[in-house]
């Protein structure tokens, strides 16, 4: 397979996960935000909320149906720990450990929090990082519609014990690989939509941290 972007020990592929994920290496943590099947890449957003407008990111399909269980079981299984965003949205064994992200949103018809299923072997944990229209926690960016703060991937992160190497077999616009980088980690992201990859690679061969 040739990786769509390569330096420094992060590497990103272009294509279908079904297709890329099975010839990868395992990692110490696969950290991912698969696609939950609830159409929010089909122009959703563009009509929500009440304090701030919400970014038109166009009318695409890839969140009409969320992947097959055997997918995200071969996901999970390339991970000595595994964090998947939107855990509640998949058939998971059940865990002591999830990890809920309060999104601050204010009055709007967003959910309050996002849930992460992880296999960590610890209680609960809870942040706070506003994310919502313009009212975004640092000022950061926003390149994708179901884009995951960068301080809530570090956070994510953090929780897993010691990790060196990170996995994310559903990159979006590469939020978890800009955070392992900021770690000193190595990782590896595979994205179907060549538009995204370009953006994660743009993000990554940036110096200066993003936050």
């Amino acid at each position: 397979m040739k990786p769509y972007y390569e330096h420094a020990g992060i590497t990103i592929f272009h294509g279908r996960c079904e297709d890329i994920l099975p010839g990868l290496p395992p990692v110490d943590l696969v950290l991912t935000d698969p696609p939950y099947g609830i159409g929010e890449a089909a122009g959703k957003n563009k009509s929500r909320g009440k304090l701030a407008v919400s970014k038109d990111y166009g009318d695409e399909a890839w969140d009409n149906a969320p992947p097959d269980a055997a997918l995200i079981d071969l996901a999970r299984s390339k991970g000595r720990y595994q964090i998947i965003f939107g855990g509640n949205y998949f058939h998971l064994p059940p865990s002591p450990c999830w990890l809920v992200w309060d999104k601050v949103n204010g009055e709007t018809d967003f959910a309050d929090c996002e849930l992460a299923w992880t296999n960590l072997p610890k209680a609960v944990r809870m942040m706070s990082w506003q994310w919502h229209g313009m009212l975004r926690q640092n000022n950061e960016p926003r390149f994708h519609p179901t884009q995951k703060p960068l301080g809530v991937m570090a956070w994510a992160i953090s929780q897993a014990p010691e990790c060196a190497s990170l996995g994310d077999p559903f990159m979006g616009s590469g939020t978890s690989l800009v955070a392992a980088k900021n770690r000193g980690m190595t990782a590896w992201g595979i994205e179907q939509s060549e538009r995204y990859c370009e953006i994660a690679a743009k993000r990554l061969s940036q110096e200066v941290l993003e936050f």
